[in-house]
């Protein structure tokens, strides 16, 4: 845990978004909570898998490689790229506890890479 998390205001966050999914809407949610300087994935965040296991909607793994080079860290600039987007199958989360959102994690955590080891044998335009 962080020093100076405001645990209270968190949980609010959370059950306002499941009680949300629960009426219907979607969540783009970032899991690894900042963007990554390398091509290797940071830790997953829990944030969003428990919203998930509250509201017992299913996950939908995303892959997006590109985005370092369209804005780069620090700037507000756009500029010309490739980006590359892979969405896999959804995985759900019916049955998942929250003692087991590590293991929905790392289940959504593997999805993604897989995704990523798709996309990364494709190089030159129109790949």
């Amino acid at each position: 845990s962080s020093e100076g998390t405001n645990r209270p205001a968190c949980s609010r966050s959370i059950e306002a978004g499941a009680a949300s999914i629960r009426a219907g809407n979607s969540f783009l949610i970032f899991p690894e909570g900042t963007r990554s300087r390398t091509d290797s994935l940071l830790p997953f965040k829990q944030g969003g898998f428990v919203m998930a296991i509250k509201s017992q909607a299913p996950i939908v793994p995303v892959a997006i490689q590109g985005g370092r080079t369209a804005m780069r860290r620090g700037s507000w600039l756009v500029y010309p790229a490739r980006i590359d987007i892979r969405v896999g199958r959804p995985i759900e989360t019916t049955g998942f506890r929250l003692d087991q959102r590590d293991d929905l994690i790392q289940v959504v955590r593997r999805a993604i890479e897989g995704l990523l080891e798709t996309g990364s044998t494709a190089s030159g335009p129109g790949a």
